[in-house]
């Protein structure tokens, strides 16, 4: 089946089977790996992309379904960034904050955060939590992650409503 997507502003047009999901094609097809594959039941957001400005976790969505759709991953956050740092708003509170340990799950909840900044999402940390329920980490206590993601949030919005 012919599936064209853009991902992270590059158009792809590519050959797959109907029941391949889009985190296979993203990891398989265009070596995109990070992007990563947790549970496979879309418990733990390790795989979440953001399709059309929303988070999607892409163990769940058939490649098919985002045929003609704009994707960004984790990989993709680079087109993003400060001129004056090389990292998107996003990495660098992660980095202040400690938001980060074994790092697995941390592309997931990058774009979680990214997808965060399309909503009404306010940047405080009880909306912020709430809005990362989806997300699992078994290591930093969400408290690092919480306060990254509060920073970033009023940086994001600014540097999206410039473009």
């Amino acid at each position: 089946m012919q599936i064209t997507i853009s991902v992270n502003h590059t158009k792809h047009s590519l050959d797959a089977p109907p029941q391949t999901l889009l985190v296979e094609l993203l990891r398989e097809h265009l070596q995109l790996t990070g992007t990563h594959i947790g549970c496979d039941t879309a418990q733990c957001g390790a795989c979440t992309v953001v399709v059309d400005g929303r988070a999607v976790k892409s163990c769940n969505v058939l490649a098919v379904q985002v045929n003609g759709a704009h994707i960004q991953t984790v990989e993709g956050l680079k087109q993003g960034t400060n001129s004056h740092t090389g990292w998107h708003p996003i990495q660098l509170a992660f980095s202040k904050h400690h938001a980060l340990q074994c790092g697995f799950c941390t592309p997931g909840m990058m774009m979680r955060c990214v997808a965060m900044a399309n909503e009404n999402i306010a940047p405080n940390p009880n909306e912020v939590a709430a809005a990362l329920a989806g997300n699992l980490c078994r290591c930093t206590g969400y408290e690092g992650i919480v306060a990254a993601a509060c920073e970033a949030l009023p940086q994001m919005r600014q540097h999206h409503a410039s473009i």
